[in-house]
C-alpha cells in the first residue's frame, strides 16, 4: 500500500481557516461553539470505542476526527479575538511541565501513586490561589456514573472518604432501605432522589475496589446486549416472536444464553 505523505498541524489549522474563510464551506462557517458540543462528545466515545476494539486503523481516523474539534473550536475563539489553537497548547504545555516537577524540577516520586499524590497537592494549592473547589475540575456534562465516580475520587483526595470498602456496604443497605420507605410513600420526588443516592453509592464501592465504574457497566451493557440477542435468534429460529413467549419461557432462554458463554 502506497504510503500516504504526512501532515503537519499547522496544515491542519490552515485547512480548517480555509474552511471557514469566505470562499469556505456552508456548513463549517455556519458552526458555533454551542453546535459542535455534541461533535466533541461523539467523537470522544469513538476514539474510546476504537480503543476497546483494539482497532488501530478506527483509532488513527477517530483521534484525527477528535483533533479536528479542538482545532474547530479554537479557529472559532481565534475569530471572535479570544484566543487561538496555539495558546491552548501553550497551556496545556505550562500545566504539564508546572505538574510535573518530579520530571522538570527537584520534587521526587519513586511510583505513580506517589506522581498522583504531587499532582494533587499542586492541583490543590492552583484552586486555592483561584478560589475554587475541590470539585471545581469535574465536568457537570459527563455521564452521570462517571462524574460519581471522578467527583468522590477527588473528594477522597483529600481526606474525604469512608476509611474501610465494608462501610460502603452499609451505606448500601441504608440506601436500600431509603429506598423502600420511599416506594412505601409514594413520593415520586423521592423515591427519584433515593435512587440516585444508591447509584452513587454503588459508583463509590467500585471506586473502593479500584473497578472503573463506567467500563464495568458498559461491559455488563454489552453482556446483556449479546445474551439478549442469542434469546431472540434461538425464538426466531422456533418461527415465533419474543413477545410472544412468558414470562418463564424467556427466562429459560436467558439461562440457555448464559450457560453458553461459560
Amino acid at each position: 500500500m502506497m504510503q500516504m505523505p504526512k501532515r503537519s498541524f499547522d496544515e491542519l489549522v490552515q485547512l480548517m481557516q480555509r474552511l471557514r474563510g469566505p470562499d469556505g464551506c456552508p456548513w463549517d462557517r455556519k458552526q458555533t461553539l454551542p453546535s459542535l458540543k455534541p461533535f466533541v462528545i461523539e467523537e470522544s466515545y469513538e476514539v474510546v470505542d476504537a480503543i476497546d476494539r483494539d482497532d488501530r486503523a478506527a483509532l488513527v481516523e477517530e483521534l484525527g476526527d477528535f483533533l479536528l474539534q479542538a482545532v474547530f473550536i479554537a479557529e472559532l475563539t481565534r475569530e471572535e479575538g479570544s484566543f487561538d489553537i496555539y495558546d491552548a497548547v501553550t497551556a496545556i504545555h505550562d500545566k504539564l511541565v508546572r505538574r510535573h516537577p518530579h520530571v522538570f524540577g527537584d520534587v521526587e516520586a519513586n511510583d505513580a501513586e506517589q506522581v498522583l499524590v504531587n499532582w494533587e497537592k499542586l492541583k490543590n494549592e492552583e484552586r486555592k490561589a483561584e478560589n475554587k473547589s475541590v470539585l471545581s475540575g469535574v465536568p457537570q456534562s459527563l455521564p452521570a456514573l462517571l462524574r460519581a465516580s471522578r467527583l468522590t475520587e477527588k473528594a477522597a483526595r483529600v481526606g474525604f472518604d469512608w476509611r474501610r470498602t465494608e462501610d460502603v456496604f452499609d451505606k448500601v443497605n441504608e440506601e436500600i432501605a431509603e429506598l423502600h420507605e420511599a416506594i412505601a410513600s409514594g413520593d415520586e420526588t423521592k423515591i427519584h432522589d433515593e435512587v440516585g443516592d444508591l447509584l452513587f453509592t454503588i459508583a463509590n464501592i467500585a471506586r473502593k475496589l479500584n473497578v472503573n465504574a463506567e467500563e464495568a457497566l458498559q461491559s455488563t451493557n454489552r453482556k446483556f446486549t449479546r445474551r439478549f440477542g442469542s434469546m431472540e435468534s434461538r425464538v426466531r429460529e422456533s418461527g415465533r416472536n419474543v413477545d410472544d413467549l412468558t414470562l418463564e419461557e424467556l427466562d429459560a432462554l436467558w439461562d440457555e444464553a448464559k450457560a453458553a458463554e461459560r
